[in-house]
This record gives C-alpha cells, sequence and structure tokens, in this order.
C-alpha cells in the first residue's frame, strides 16, 4: 500500500503539546458555558449549533447564536436566539441560515452576562461539481475500557469535512457492568453510578461523556451526522422491548424509551426529524435513518430458541416461519417508503453515489464451527454458550445474529431490490459489531452495493473472547462468509471514508492503543469501488 507523506504524519504521535491536556473530571461546571459547542445535520445553507448554559441561578436564559467568517467575529453573517432552561436540561440548538455552500465558519454562543462559549468551527455542504469529499465514521464508544483517541486522531485531520456517528455513542449499563473487569482504564466511570433508567441518569451520562477533551473537541471542530443505535437507550433495544429491559426492574419499556429519546434530542446536535437526507453538491447524498425505536420488530435471543425442548426443531421452525414474515421490519414503512423514494430521486438527479447510513451490519454473517476453537480456554461460559449457539444456528441455515439485518431478511431483500432497480451506486456504513468488516452486497445473485462496518472506538471486539491469532478469526470468517471480502477483529479506531466522482475509498484506521492517551494510528485497510460496478475492486 502506498501512504503519502500527510498520511504518514497522520499516524504519528501529535506531539508533547497534544497530550498535555488533563484527565478530566466527569459531571459538569456549576454554571456558564458546560460542555463547549457542537454542529450538525449540515445543509448548503443552513447549519445546527448546539451549546449548554447554565446561569447562575439555574432558570431559563436566553442565548444568541453568531456566525462569522473569520474568527475574529469583525463581521457576523447569521445568528438567532433560543431561550433554554432545565426542561430541556440547560441545552440550545438553533439552525442558522443563509450560509453559503462548501464554506468553512467559526461560531459561539453569547449568554445574557456577555459571556462567549468557546469557538466553534464548522463547514456546509457544498454545491455544484464537487470533486472530492471527506467522511470519518464512528460508532461504539464505552468510557470504561479506553481512551477516546480516535476521536482524537480524527480531530486534527484537515481532509475529513464531516463526521457520521452510527450509534452506540455511549452505554447504559450501571458501573462495573458491560467494562473491564479489573476496573475502569483511566479511572474513566461516568456518571450515574447506576444504570441509565429514568430522565435524569440519561441527561448526566451523556454530561459524562461530552466532558471527555477529544469527545468535545471532534464535535467543536467540524458538524457531525449522529443517529441512535440501541446503548443509547438499552441493548438490543426495539419498538416495543429491550434486552436489557425487564419491567419488573427497570420498569415500563415505553417510559425508558421516552427518556432516552428525549436526553438524546437535548445532547446531541440533531434535529426532531429521525431521518433525513443530505446532499453533496451532484457527488453524492448521506442518508441518515433510524432502525432502532420507532418501528423495529421484536425478535428472539439466538439463545432463546435452544429453551426449547427441541432446539433443532425450534431453530428450523423459525427459519421457516417468523424469520420469513415480510410484517417484520427494520425501518417501518414509512421510513422504508421516504427512503426508496430520497434514493430514486439522488440516482434521476445524477448524483454519483447513495450512501445510506444503518445502526447494525446488512452483510450476511454466519459464525464457523471451529470458532469454539478460537476462544480462550477461561472465557466465560455465556461467551461459550453463545458462541456455541452461533454455530449451531448457522448449521441451521440462521444467521449469526438476529439483532441485525440477518434477522430481517425479506425487509433486507427490499432494500436490497430496491437499489437494484433504480440503479443505485450503493454504499452502506455501519457498526455496532465493534469490529471492521467490508461486504460485497447481493440480492437475487446479483451485486447491489458494497457495506463499510465500522469497528469501535473503545468497546471490545472479539479478540476479547479469542485467544488465537486474529489473523486465523479473519479468515475462518471470510471463508464461512461469501460477501465478507475482509475483516479485523482486534483493534479499535475509526473509519475514513473518500469519496470521487468515479471511485469511493474507505480506510480503516487502527489506534495503536486505548488503554492510554495516545493518539498514535495508521491506516490497516483500505478497500476500494469503482462507480457502477457495486462490488470492491
Amino acid at each position: 500500500m502506498n501512504i503519502d507523506r500527510r498520511r504518514l504524519l497522520l499516524t504519528g504521535t501529535f506531539g508533547l503539546a497534544a497530550l498535555s491536556i488533563p484527565g478530566f473530571a466527569f459531571g459538569q461546571a456549576a454554571s456558564g458555558f458546560t460542555h463547549s459547542v457542537a454542529s450538525g445535520e449540515p445543509g448548503a445553507d443552513t447549519m445546527l449549533l448546539w451549546t449548554r448554559y447554565v446561569p447562575a441561578g439555574g432558570g431559563a436564559a436566553k442565548l444568541r447564536a453568531e456566525v462569522s467568517i473569520s474568527e475574529d467575529f469583525a463581521r457576523v453573517v447569521s445568528g438567532g436566539e433560543m431561550i433554554t432552561g432545565p426542561w430541556r436540561d440547560h441545552t440550545a440548538k438553533i439552525t442558522v441560515q443563509g450560509l453559503a455552500p462548501g464554506t468553512r465558519y467559526f461560531y459561539r454562543f453569547v449568554a445574557p452576562d456577555g459571556s462567549f462559549s468557546p469557538v466553534g468551527r464548522t463547514q456546509t455542504l457544498p454545491d455544484g461539481n464537487v470533486r472530492r469529499f471527506g467522511i470519518a465514521v464512528f460508532s461504539c464508544a464505552n468510557l470504561p475500557f479506553g481512551w477516546f483517541n480516535a476521536y482524537g486522531h480524527a480531530a486534527v485531520r484537515d481532509d475529513v469535512d464531516l463526521w457520521v456517528h452510527l450509534g452506540d455513542y455511549l452505554y447504559e449499563y450501571a458501573k462495573g457492568g458491560y467494562a473491564p473487569e479489573d476496573g475502569a482504564v483511566g479511572g474513566r466511570w461516568p456518571e450515574p453510578v447506576t444504570e441509565m433508567i429514568h430522565l435524569t441518569d440519561y441527561r448526566l451520562r451523556y454530561a459524562s461523556y461530552r466532558s471527555d477533551p477529544d469527545l468535545q473537541e471532534l464535535h467543536r471542530l467540524k458538524p457531525m451526522l449522529v443517529q441512535m443505535d440501541d446503548h443509547e437507550s438499552a441493548n438490543n433495544s426495539r419498538e416495543m422491548s429491550a434486552q436489557n429491559n425487564q419491567p419488573e426492574f427497570e420498569g415500563l419499556w415505553s417510559d425508558r424509551k421516552a427518556a432516552s429519546l428525549q436526553a438524546f434530542k437535548e445532547w446531541m446536535p440533531v434535529s426532531e426529524t429521525p431521518w433525513g437526507a443530505y446532499d453533496i453538491g451532484g457527488l453524492a447524498t448521506l442518508f441518515r435513518t433510524e432502525s432502532r425505536l420507532i418501528a423495529r420488530s421484536d425478535e428472539p435471543e439466538i439463545g432463546d430458541l435452544f429453551k426449547a425442548a427441541n432446539p433443532a426443531a425450534a431453530l428450523t421452525q423459525f427459519r421457516d416461519g417468523p424469520l420469513q414474515d415480510p410484517a417484520r421490519t427494520m425501518l417501518g414503512t414509512e421510513q422504508e417508503a421516504w427512503l426508496a423514494h430520497a434514493m430514486l430521486g439522488s440516482v434521476r438527479s445524477g448524483r454519483k453515489w447513495q450512501v445510506v447510513q444503518f445502526g447494525t451490519i446488512l452483510g450476511q454473517q454466519r459464525t464457523p464451527e471451529q470458532a469454539m476453537d478460537w476462544l480462550k480456554p477461561d472465557a466465560p461460559e455465556r461467551t461459550k454458550a453463545w458462541v456455541r449457539n452461533g454455530v449451531a444456528a448457522s448449521k441451521a441455515g440462521l444467521p449469526s445474529d438476529l439483532d441485525n439485518w440477518g434477522g430481517f431478511p425479506a425487509a433486507r431483500a427490499r432494500f436490497l431490490k430496491s437499489s437494484q432497480a433504480m440503479g443505485a451506486n450503493l454504499l452502506v456504513l455501519c457498526g455496532d459489531s465493534h469490529n471492521a468488516w467490508a461486504f460485497d452486497l447481493g440480492q437475487d445473485g446479483k451485486p447491489a452495493g458494497v457495506e463499510f462496518a465500522g469497528h469501535s472506538v473503545t468497546s471490545p471486539g472479539y479478540e476479547d473472547a479469542t485467544g488465537v491469532d486474529p489473523r486465523v478469526v479473519a479468515a475462518g470468517l471470510v471463508a464461512a462468509n461469501p460477501e465478507l471480502k475482509w475483516c479485523d477483529t482486534s483493534r479499535r479506531g475509526y473509519m475514513a471514508l473518500t469519496l470521487t466522482p468515479e471511485r469511493a475509498s474507505n480506510d480503516w484506521v487502527f489506534v495503536d492503543t486505548i488503554l492510554t492517551r495516545n493518539m498514535a494510528a495508521k491506516v490497516g485497510h483500505t478497500a476500494v469501488v469503482q462507480r457502477g460496478r457495486n462490488v470492491m475492486v
């Protein structure tokens, strides 16, 4: 692989100055601008700006946003005002208008007492003939497992125009729940110490995560498209239930789901619309989706099928019956129809790429029989059972994970057939699994698109339970899954997608470590798609 000088510089450390920020304290300042600034959901002439401001008295406050071409704000070219207060956890979101396409802006908020927020930097989407656009893609950032070095490394890149976060921005568990057995790395336990259940819990957890300096800097420097996956609410969440919500312990799912959605909309630079399309001039359209809380159908856990008196019969009955039900959906009919029409509009307008963001993996996955041999001898019994069940399910023709698109084959087929019929140049971006994957997506024996699935910022992957060389694991998975062309199951980081009119190139960037605050990283793999092919070259 040829690496140019700029990329070589990116793989090195940032120097002493970049590492001199002291460890941060979780929680929030008592008053003032407590969590810096952020921008999101950009348009060619609009931008959503975010901050949080708590007045000394803790009541309502009117904030003013100012936007300027220059960092000294000599001339304010746009802005807006809003009133915030405790009813929205003192967060503020102002969508500013009248901006120029493809332009970098500086922005800040002004408080009633005349104080200023930190100065943010953002960039509108381009219009017209776009020759290049860079996107960094993140998912799965579990604070106790390590430092957010992926955020820090990406933040200083000048070749990235937009951040995309595909979910699991934070995790809902109580202290010591889903975390390293020997304690949080660097003492990074978020507040509250209890599991997130009520609105105050979710708000405080966001406050803890958003206190991280690398995450703050990421948000401050570029706009982000962010969507929920499951852990922003509870593990394996769907419209009517969640695996990690037992009513007798955690209360009604409807109440908890509402609390999680409210906190997400308060603390993230997001609009009130659950999905949206974003045109990058004539180059591409990005589609932000919602596949968790609004319409996702329920599904059994793989382990539940093995509790039947005759597990083999239960697997077969599920495979040939409920699994194939066309009424089972990830997106719901309203969003499916919107996505199909919006993608068709993108194709007909001549845009070169249709980039669809999902939370969970679309590519077909099976667990190979030799997977049991990969486990560490002292792997927990629950891990052994999960792998054992995955092997048995795969032998029965079932996917290894019913929580991703493998558990919704009719909905998957509808999406891919629609994409094929309209002649889309489909790129799918996914997160959730903590590991890195590259799939050639097919439907009815024909290419349908390419999927780049991202590894986690910190959450552990296969390496947490396996004791063999990761290359053995990767080779076994690729051999067992025809759509899978490459994977890495042992490293953390982020993806960097570069779009040009004729070529899409995706880098999987791997950080050297998450155990210390160290921004060193390198490109571990690159996949390329030529427009019109819908397969990797």
